[in-house]
């Protein structure tokens, strides 16, 4: 396999070797990420992560070896954030349900992996856009994507099936 080969260059020394690696991997099927993100992070990838967000955990890392990382300040301010909303877990269940229901914001973007295709929906006034058609619901688009009925927000991720159930 000649993609495999990629998996031991030497560190990158410049913003246009970067732009290279970067395009090289877009190439790579999901296997090969894989085997980057080993050489890159030095462990397994996890297994539950699609290929997306591997591309980008790895291009961040290629671009962090020669552009530097976050400063201290910045992972300060993140880890905080993270701290913070880890707390959201405590908020009872009738309010999570409230904030859940919110509706989305005009021009917000929704994705999702499906079958090895990166989809991309965006809120409009009255409805979302999918591949240059607009559709009443998240739920239309998902049943024309997969084939079968689904609740959209769940199929797009933005509620897990316990969530779902508990709204029941």
């Amino acid at each position: 396999m000649p993609k495999a080969a990629s998996v031991h260059r030497p560190a990158y020394t410049g913003e246009r070797t970067v732009k290279t690696e970067i395009a090289h991997l877009r190439d790579l099927g999901l296997e090969g990420i894989r085997a980057r993100w080993r050489a890159a992070l030095k462990r397994e990838a996890p297994d539950h992560l699609p290929k997306h967000l591997l591309f980008s955990m790895v291009a961040y890392r290629l671009q962090a070896e020669v552009l530097g990382d976050l400063d201290v300040e910045t992972s300060r301010f993140l880890r905080q954030i993270d701290n913070t909303s880890s707390q959201a877990a405590l908020v009872p269940l009738t309010e999570r349900f409230e904030q859940r229901n919110r509706r989305l914001s005009l021009g917000t973007v929704v994705t999702r992996e499906w079958n090895g295709r990166h989809h991309r929906v965006m809120v409009l006034e009255n409805g979302f856009a999918w591949e240059g058609r607009t559709y009443k619901s998240l739920s239309e688009i998902a049943k024309v994507i997969t084939g079968t009925r689904w609740n959209g927000p769940r199929f797009f991720g933005l509620r897990d099936k316990k969530q779902a159930e508990a709204a029941e």
